[in-house]
């Protein structure tokens, strides 16, 4: 488990959710001004953005909190014993609100209202699927780098699966409660309706679940410590906080 204060981890899950939403929302909102009326070429610009956005923000913010982002993903770490849940509830209104904050930064950037709560219905069955799978191929992606000592190739990895997972779910791979609440304060692009909201959050939820189903049948040796690296190892600065540093090379070289 990290060693690091919590108040440093919620910050740094502040920011970087804070940083993630203003890079899907602004990106789209960028692509629609450079590529006016043709939808494809608008999300791949919004997909490459948030791809390579996503993969320099855990870089950012990873060593700190482990660059959750991501209320699903902190509550699965906990469900391996890699996070406490206590903390994990704490991880989740710093999140909400990092979201929140990117959404309006985002509209302020580009000379739109700070806040413009979005009109764009995304409630459908196919997309509530989407969202299902989105969000259990991401925990799956995480998980499997964790457990097979490749945790320093997540940013990577979950940046790519991000960036695929705009084109290849109908709902463009939220996966994220977090980010849907966010995306709810800005009528652009990437936004999405509240009614729709409680949907795509139910998915994800769902997805999460089914998720740490399939990672416990798959990789049923998953300790704590692995689960404690997800999503990219954050224990360096424990000694600064009073608690003796653990040894990294250890865990991820621990029989398997």
């Amino acid at each position: 488990m990290s060693q690091i204060v919590l108040w440093r981890r919620l910050a740094a899950e502040y920011a970087g959710s804070a940083f993630l939403t203003a890079a899907v929302i602004g990106s789209g909102i960028a692509a629609v001004r450079l590529s006016p009326g043709d939808t494809g070429l608008e999300l791949l610009e919004n997909a490459a953005a948030t791809a390579a956005g996503l993969y320099a923000i855990i870089l950012m913010f990873g060593p700190v909190s482990g660059a959750h982002f991501n209320p699903v993903v902190s509550f699965a770490d906990a469900a391996f014993g890699g996070l406490r849940w206590r903390d994990a509830a704490a991880y989740l209104p710093a999140q909400v609100a990092g979201c929140v904050t990117g959404a309006v930064v985002a509209n302020l950037m580009f000379g739109l209202a700070a806040v413009s709560v979005s009109v764009k219905d995304r409630a459908s069955v196919p997309h509530f699927l989407a969202e299902v799978i989105a969000t259990l191929g991401l925990i799956l992606v995480i998980m499997a780098l964790a457990r097979s000592g490749r945790s320093h190739s997540a940013p990577a990895a979950v940046g790519a699966y991000i960036g695929a997972a705009y084109f290849f779910t109908s709902s463009t791979s939220f996966a994220n409660p977090a980010i849907t609440v966010g995306r709810m304060f800005s009528n652009t692009f990437a936004g999405i309706a509240p009614a729709s909201a409680p949907a795509f959050i139910g998915a994800q939820v769902i997805g999460g679940g089914i998720a740490i189903v399939l990672v416990k049948m798959l990789y049923p040796g998953i300790t704590k410590d692995e689960a404690a690296d997800i999503v990219v190892p954050h224990h360096a600065d424990g000694a600064a906080d009073g608690a003796a540093p653990l040894d990294h090379e250890a865990r991820t070289h621990l029989p398997r």
